[in-house]
């Protein structure tokens, strides 16, 4: 079975509604939910997630191919969009459905100013 554009954009929306859940069930936020999609400037597509009281920028994705460092770029992009301390990317782990078993990805910067709450200047 082929993968067409249509059915690649229902799969990542279907990934982004269980990793928003499964982060809002988690952390016990019910204000973390789906972006939605609006103009240019991409902020992400998970919304509410919060850390040392800063934004953080979740990219998911759901592909065969990883690719992550063009994702981590647009992690580190949106977050900039969004004035977040920190965009991060969730990867779909083949094989594994469940939301908080997903893989997460980012830079060694990104890791000490989610540790810290302060962004590393490079």
């Amino acid at each position: 079975l082929t993968r067409t554009r249509r059915s690649a954009r229902q799969a990542g929306a279907t990934f982004e509604r269980t990793i928003a859940d499964a982060l809002a069930g988690a952390l016990d936020d019910d204000r973390i939910d789906r972006r939605v999609k609006r103009g240019t400037k991409d902020r992400g597509d998970i919304a509410g997630l919060r850390i040392h009281g800063q934004r953080v920028v979740v990219e998911v994705k759901n592909c065969a191919k990883m690719d992550l460092p063009g994702w981590t770029r647009e992690a580190q992009l949106e977050a900039g969009n969004d004035d977040a301390l920190v965009g991060v990317v969730i990867h779909k782990r083949h094989g594994n459905g469940q939301g908080l078993d997903q893989w997460v990805t980012l830079t060694v910067a990104d890791f000490v100013s989610l540790l810290t709450g302060q962004k590393v200047v490079r």
